[in-house]
């Protein structure tokens, strides 16, 4: 059996209608027709298998995919590629291919922690991408693996400097500033004091910040009169 009929299979017998209309609700961008309604663990285990079989590159160089799940199950399989370079291949021909916030959220391939130094000029090249999940992704992978005790002021102002009027590239600056507040928090306070974010990505960082459970009581007051009224 081909991996492609043992996918479809696979799928068919996995959905759930009732659940695909639920993802088509919250991820809009994606056309309803493309949702099977399977769920995330059951999608990362058939991923799990389909990394052991011989045709698995068949798969991968299918692209595009027709369903929001084949997407997610080609997400998976490569997270779990051990080799930097392999990997790095593979996931630089499936980003212009993303078109949703939850494949590219869930996407995070594993080897990239090792590989910090070589990962972040490709994050710089995301992040000036015309492609709007290529640009989130890049912002994903800065706040995944360059906070704490990898931050930099430089990684900062590569979100910081980022203009966009779409939606999901600017929530997920709102996502890294909001992160970077909760680990980082002397290093990214200036960023908001000195308002160096567009006004909507600014007051949509202190909200998410202050929802937080990282970020202490204090600072949150504090966060607060800093938001920028009238928006």
């Amino acid at each position: 059996m081909s991996i492609f009929t043992h996918i479809g299979a696979a799928l068919g017998s996995l959905g759930d209608e009732k659940y695909a209309l639920s993802q088509r609700k919250t991820i809009p961008e994606t056309e309803a027709s493309r949702f099977l309604g399977v769920r995330t663990p059951d999608l990362r285990s058939l991923a799990k298998e389909l990394r052991k079989r011989e045709d698995t590159a068949d798969f991968l160089s299918a692209l595009p995919h027709g369903s929001f799940e084949e997407n997610q199950l080609h997400a998976f399989i490569i997270a779990d590629e051990k080799d930097f370079s392999k990997c790095l291949a593979l996931t630089e021909s499936f980003l212009p291919f993303i078109d949703n916030w939850a494949t590219c959220d869930q996407f995070s391939p594993k080897v990239f922690a090792k590989h910090r130094e070589e990962l972040l000029p490709c994050i710089r090249r995301w992040i000036a991408s015309h492609r709007t999940y290529t640009v989130r992704f890049g912002i994903c992978m800065l706040m995944k693996h360059f906070l704490g005790e990898h931050f930099r002021r430089e990684y900062a102002d590569m979100a910081a400097d980022i203009r966009s009027e779409e939606y999901y590239i600017n929530m997920a600056r709102a996502w890294y500033f909001s992160a970077a507040l909760a680990s980082n928090y002397a290093e990214i306070l200036p960023y908001i004091e000195q308002k160096r974010l567009d006004i909507w990505t600014h007051n949509k960082t202190i909200q998410k910040a202050v929802e937080s459970f990282r970020i202490t009581a204090e600072q949150k007051q504090y966060l607060r009169t800093l938001r920028i009224k009238g928006e």
